[in-house]
């Protein structure tokens, strides 16, 4: 879905939006800005309105907690330090990924456009500022156009890449049957790991798609012959993406026309859609495991979460909670974008050339550093493990068989 959006937005970009959409504004950031607007609060409207949640109400006081600025900043230092130690993997590789690639999606239209405008440049060195205005506005627009066959590209490697990887963790298959609390509740709701899941019976069993309840994509995907090639795992996948991103980065040495550029950039949407899938994957992959932990019988004593069993800990305690984990998660997003941009600032202050002239490359140096940074994160992803649990047919507490 973020692929498809994306390429409406780009595809929205690269179109002259005042002559199509005159009503929205005379520029076509003024028209960029109405419907990134109407956007939003459409999708927020049909988010607010459809998805349900369960009544926090009904869990009692919650627990007294300091209030200020210190006291919340105290609470994510200590939220950090607690995570399990595959997740915290997964943010340390975020951080410094992301240092890497936000200097790509900030600075690629950029990039592009001063490929465009070099030339022009070149032939005329004393333009005028409207004429320079003119050479740039028409660079963006190829730029754009590179970056919607950008995101078709991330689109279709969402679409088909994960049929080839092999699946990092696969959780039990649900008993037929399954206990109820005292108060009424399945397991996973009494201990809010399906916080977001909706039962209209909790007295029954859980919503399992039987056969012929199944959807037509569903039915066809289980006809498919299988397409996952042995050995090709999440996190090497995940390897290989950084790795390809840096080279391409570097690759920028080479780049002197806006078709060698737009094919670069396209090339990097491969990337780029395993970047946006495989943390995830790895960190759901993680808190699943987890889950089964906590409802299963696990023959793997000798894991990190083993000893955790053994220990008598609870691993949904505190950090293990999914709005936990994916709250820091998004802090290990956003924090890279200030090292981004404090280093690209300080190459372009030293790089950068006066607007109008030719042989400027700071823009290629800063994509460079971040194609470093993408080295780093594919050292720290060789850290993150793929072990294999065992879970017993039959938890404990569960009546049935399946």
């Amino acid at each position: 879905m973020s692929g498809v959006g994306n390429i409406l937005g780009y595809l929205s970009g690269y179109v002259n939006l005042p002559k199509i959409m005159p009503f929205f504004g005379n520029t076509q950031f003024k028209v960029l800005c109405v419907i990134a607007c109407l956007a939003l609060a459409i999708t927020v409207s049909i988010t607010c309105s459809s998805i349900r949640e369960r009544d926090p109400s009904r869990d009692g006081e919650p627990i007294a907690q300091k209030d200020g600025v210190f006291a919340f900043f105290k609470n994510l230092y200590f939220a950090i330090r607690r995570l399990p130690p595959q997740i915290s993997k997964v943010c340390q590789v975020q951080f410094f990924a992301w240092i890497g690639w936000f200097p790509f999606l900030f600075y690629t239209t950029t990039f592009i456009g001063e490929i465009y405008a070099e030339p022009f440049f070149a032939e005329n060195p004393d333009m005028t500022p409207e004429e320079i205005d003119a050479v740039w506005s028409k660079g963006t627009r190829v730029a754009t156009f590179s970056l919607l066959i950008f995101a078709i590209t991330t689109f279709s490697s969402s679409v088909f890449l994960p049929l080839f990887v092999q699946p990092t963790f696969k959780p039990p298959r649900p008993p037929m049957k399954t206990p109820l609390t005292p108060g009424g509740q399945t397991p996973g709701s009494a201990n809010g790991s399906d916080y977001f899941a909706h039962h209209s019976d909790t007295s029954s069993t859980p919503s399992i798609l039987s056969k012929n309840k199944r959807s037509v994509p569903s039915k066809v995907y289980n006809k498919m012959p299988s397409l996952k090639i042995r050995g090709l795992t999440l996190r090497r996948t995940y390897v290989a993406s950084h790795i390809a991103f840096a080279i391409a980065t570097w690759l920028t040495f080479f780049v002197r026309t806006t078709t060698s550029a737009t094919i670069l950039v396209a090339f990097i949407g491969i990337p780029w859609a395993i970047s946006n899938w495989a943390p995830f994957a790895l960190i759901a992959a993680e808190i699943s495991k987890r889950e089964a932990i906590r409802r299963h019988q696990i023959r793997a004593p000798h894991t990190e979460d083993g000893q955790l069993l053994a220990s008598g800990e609870d691993p949904a305690d505190g950090a293990d909670q999914a709005g936990v984990v994916l709250g820091i998660h998004n802090v290990a997003i956003a924090a890279p974008q200030v090292i981004a941009t404090l280093v690209s600032s300080l190459i372009f202050k030293f790089l950068q050339k006066p607007r109008g002239s030719t042989g400027d490359d700071s823009v290629g140096w800063v994509l460079r550093f971040g194609g470093l940074a993408a080295l780093v994160a594919a050292y720290l992803t060789t850290r993150i493990e793929e072990e294999q649990v065992e879970v017993d047919a039959k938890p404990r507490g569960f009546v049935g068989s399946h």
